[in-house]
């Protein structure tokens, strides 16, 4: 349902506490106490049958008793009393409830549905949102609203936080007392039965009120919507979030604690990562990250690269943060020739003349204000570390004042401070945190602060990256590979053999090395001989997952009486390893001996939580020994798929060293994208091992492979992120002759996209946009291109790469309502590319369930007018000379 009646939930003008109580140890009776204590200034309702008054406010006997429905009810009830609480509250208008008190998970109405699913359906019924239960309940300290039993108060801030933990919240408001942290929010989602991370999130990332947005995870429900919000929010202003449950038995834990499973770390990590959140390990590290972004985005210092110079008057502290760096897989600046001759002419003799620069221990102000300035005019500089340990002789916040002086003209670059010690350098932080330049205690915590914006800077970049289109255009013949499936899975099928599963790989591009099939010893023998020797004997068996463990891999047979004999030792050590697993026979190959090739694995496995992941990484017989791969959510496209790469120790190695050439990356690549599309075509696709995939300078070719396949589960959606709908293109014959594609936008549109733009006549921009916009930023193109197909639609008219015309569609949480607009060249207008872009726009909504269609026009824009009109809208003119272009399926909307 997304934001819809959510600002009732965190803007509330009114207030109700079912359950009000008189106690001092009720959760009745705390919840009273925040919300009179806190300073909200709407009216706070008690409902209560045992008291006329609750904590000197008039109390009411029942919802039906109110005077007024209130925005948000707090319920304070037995579950048993819950369902009623809420349909009294819906027949009254209410569309917020905070359920307070433990999960309603373990009883069961009388259809068999637990309680916190009825009791979800009934809220449903109304457009009632419910937060919780089984969380401590709602802070928004700038509104002075403490809807809540927490143990103490929050401050007003502009970081929102987001917990699962009712516990936590308790010990993470003291911890942000004592170091003086405010909050926009504070959430506790708790079993999150409705309002859950997602939600959140998407009303998060439009609050102005709200600078940063953080998480305490230790599961995700619905992981469609929470990388869809998060994704979106993380576009706006930094998310952070700690996962709980990164260790085996701490996952174990977080299963007992949420009733969900806490899923693959690993996994986690990576849709954190693909969703643009920087992910942290506790909360001390939370609050640091956040301080420094916070100052980063408000000065427009982001890290935009990520060599590091350091400099320090004290040669110790230089080290301590050097080899933090180094720990963290951070790089230190090399400083150039010209960089080292223009810190000579100042420095004294017996400066290190390196990175660290040491500009020993009494160096003035003017001295690091000159270091500091060399350094960030250097090309081969990022960002810089300014440290300084006090001295007798040079005041700090002298220093401090030199550093944000230079700083300040130096936006485009990352700039850092560790000043140690405490009192004598309390002035020079303070200076820092007005100047909005990040200073830090430690060198080891100025380090990790720098990671963090690398790291938020790499996120980003995955978000707003431009992937290259792949080499050429890939068309798999998807319906074939269905035939395969489907006939496997009637045979009761759940693992394909060989032969199945590189014929699959080959219909979706991927080169493989071919098998030919042999019942007995004497029949792989003659097929051998056809082949050709030397020839690679496998055993061939749908129990049999792992060939080579158990001698079921025989390489380099050079002739028909070492195959012979090599299949009948095979079956019996087969045999005699797994006395249950039928052998079907023998799978014969041609060697292939590629001298300064690479062996890679590259897999897919299905996650309990996001759904199918893409494995890659070093392979080969000792790959689990080895322990060196990545994993990624599909879709890829080729950005992704070269990121997932280079994230791998072996991707050092595949640049090629000494005589060795370097590897075909591209053709990786493009296998990891032909396999990202095999695993969305294909929701029977379970598992998936390419082991080896071997590349060389020439390309890849896979030796082995498996596919493990299962009948479609209920479980909807199977992808985390909805890919490609490559079932929305269809062909458009236009006026002039010309045969375009409508087809919905790629992120690999965007030059395209640019040039689109460029061709756009001043008239075109100013009525689609209300306004002359000259350009569009790699940014907010890379928004137009990259858009989330769960959610949002663009589509697209394209001839021979050109772009025609673009209509889109943006829609509302719970798809009962949407806004589109379009635009097509002047040159192109009278050939039905309109016409053809507008009706497309309309049945992909009806398809979608929309109830609502709307969009603005200006009110010279006739044309649009009559478009509009000719498909059933409404137009209505507003007084700031624009028209409201309205359509309604009555319907649907009858139907609900």
């Amino acid at each position: 349902m997304s934001v819809k009646n959510l600002k009732n939930l965190f803007q509330p003008n009114s207030v109700a506490v079912i359950g009000a109580e008189e106690g001092r140890e009720e959760i009745g009776a705390i919840v009273m106490q925040n919300l009179l204590a806190g300073g909200f200034a709407g009216p706070v309702m008690p409902v209560s049958r045992a008291h006329r008054a609750v904590r000197g406010v008039l109390a009411y006997p029942d919802v039906a008793a109110l005077p007024t429905a209130p925005d948000l009810a707090i319920i304070i009830a037995p579950p048993t009393d819950v369902m009623t609480t809420v349909t009294a509250l819906g027949d009254k208008g209410t569309r917020a409830a905070l359920l307070v008190g433990d999960s309603l998970d373990r009883d069961r109405d009388a259809r068999g549905r637990s309680l916190q699913d009825a009791v979800v359906a009934e809220a449903r019924r109304f457009g009632m949102r419910l937060l919780g239960p089984n969380g401590i309940g709602l802070l928004v300290p700038p509104i002075g609203l403490n809807a809540s039993f927490a143990a103490r108060p929050a401050r007003p801030g502009k970081i929102a936080f987001v917990s699962q933990s009712k516990a936590l919240c308790n010990a993470v408001l003291d911890w942000a007392e004592s170091h003086n942290i405010g909050f926009s929010h504070f959430v506790s989602v708790g079993a999150a039965a409705d309002v859950d991370f997602g939600d959140v999130l998407d009303y998060l990332a439009s609050d102005p009120d709200t600078t940063a947005i953080m998480l305490y995870i230790e599961s995700i429900r619905d992981a469609r919507k929470f990388m869809s919000a998060a994704r979106a929010a993380s576009r706006n202003k930094p998310v952070l979030a700690i996962k709980a449950g990164r260790s085996r038995h701490g996952a174990q834990a977080a299963l007992s604690h949420t009733g969900n499973l806490a899923g693959v770390d690993h996994v986690y990590d990576t849709a954190l990562r693909r969703a643009g959140i920087l992910r942290v390990h506790d909360f001390d590290e939370l609050f640091e990250a956040v301080r420094t972004l916070g100052h980063a985005t408000t000065s427009a210092r982001a890290a935009r690269g990520e060599r590091l110079a350091i400099v320090t008057n004290a040669g110790s502290i230089g080290v301590l943060a050097t080899d933090a760096l180094a720990d963290a897989g951070g790089h230190m600046a090399e400083l150039a020739p010209a960089t080292l001759a223009k810190l000579d002419a100042f420095l004294k003799q017996g400066w290190s003349r390196g990175n660290p620069v040491d500009i020993g221990g009494h160096a003035p102000a003017p001295i690091y204000a000159q270091t500091l300035q060399a350094l960030l005019a250097a090309d081969e500089v990022d960002a810089v570390l300014a440290m300084h340990a006090p001295t007798a002789t040079v005041g700090a916040a002298d220093i401090a004042k030199a550093i944000a002086d230079v700083a300040r003209t130096h936006k485009g670059k990352t700039v850092s401070t560790c000043f140690v010690g405490e009192g004598c350098v309390a002035a020079a932080r303070q200076l820092f945190d007005e100047a909005h330049i990040p200073s830090h205690p430690t060198p080891e915590q100025a380090v990790r602060a720098l990671m963090h914006m690398i790291e938020y800077r790499r996120n980003q970049e995955i978000l707003m990256q431009t992937p290259t289109s792949m080499p050429k255009v890939f068309r798999p013949d998807v319906e074939q590979v269905r035939t395969i499936v489907r006939a496997a899975l009637s045979r009761g099928q759940s693992m394909l053999d060989e032969h199945q599963a590189k014929t699959i790989l080959g219909i979706y591009g991927v080169p493989v090395i071919a098998s030919r099939i042999a019942g007995r010893a004497e029949d792989a023998a003659r097929v051998a001989g056809e082949i050709g020797y030397p020839v690679a004997l496998k055993i061939l068996s749908d129990d049999i997952a792992h060939k080579s463990g158990i001698g079921g891999v025989r390489l380099d047979l050079k002739n028909a009486d070492e195959l012979t004999a090599a299949a009948r030792e095979m079956v019996e050590r087969v045999s005699a390893a797994l006395p249950t697993a039928r052998i079907r026979g023998f799978s014969v190959q041609p060697m292939v001996r590629r001298t300064g090739s690479h062996e890679l694995i590259l897999g897919v496995a299905d996650d309990e939580v996001f759904g199918p992941v893409i494995l890659f990484g070093e392979g080969g017989t000792a790959v689990e020994v080895i322990q060196d791969h990545a994993v990624a959510l599909p879709p890829l496209n080729m950005a992704l798929a070269k990121d997932l790469i280079g994230q791998t120790r072996i991707a050092r190695l595949l640049h090629g060293h000494g005589e060795r050439p370097a590897a075909d990356r591209g053709a990786i690549a493009a296998t990891l994208c032909r396999v990202s599309q095999l695993v969305c075509d294909i929701p029977e696709l379970r598992e998936l091992d390419i082991n080896p995939l071997v590349v060389d300078a020439q390309g890849v070719i896979a030796l082995d492979a498996r596919i493990k396949i299962a009948p479609l589960s209920e479980r909807r959606p199977r992808l985390a992120i909805r890919p490609y709908p490559t079932e929305l293109e269809e062909k458009l014959v236009l006026s002039d002759g010309r045969t375009a594609l409508l087809r919905p936008i790629r992120p690999e549109d965007e030059p395209a996209h640019h040039e689109f733009h460029a061709r756009l006549s001043p008239d075109d921009i100013r009525l689609r946009h209300f306004a002359f916009v000259k350009e569009i930023v790699h940014s907010q193109m890379a928004r137009l291109t990259q858009i989330d197909y769960d959610r949002e639609m663009a589509f697209i008219a394209t001839c021979e790469g050109e772009t025609l015309g673009v209509v889109r569609v943006a829609l509302d949480g719970d798809m009962s309502s949407a806004e589109f607009s379009i635009i097509i060249r002047s040159d192109l207008k009278g050939c039905g590319l309109g016409s053809a872009l507008f009706e497309k726009m309309l049945r992909y909504c009806e398809t979608r369930g929309v109830r609502t269609i709307t969009g603005q026009t200006m009110r010279e824009n006739r044309k649009m007018q009559e478009l509009a009109q000719r498909f059933g809208f409404a137009l209505r003119p507003d007084a700031d000379g624009l028209v409201e272009m309205t359509k309604i399926y009555l319907a649907a909307a009858a139907a609900e």
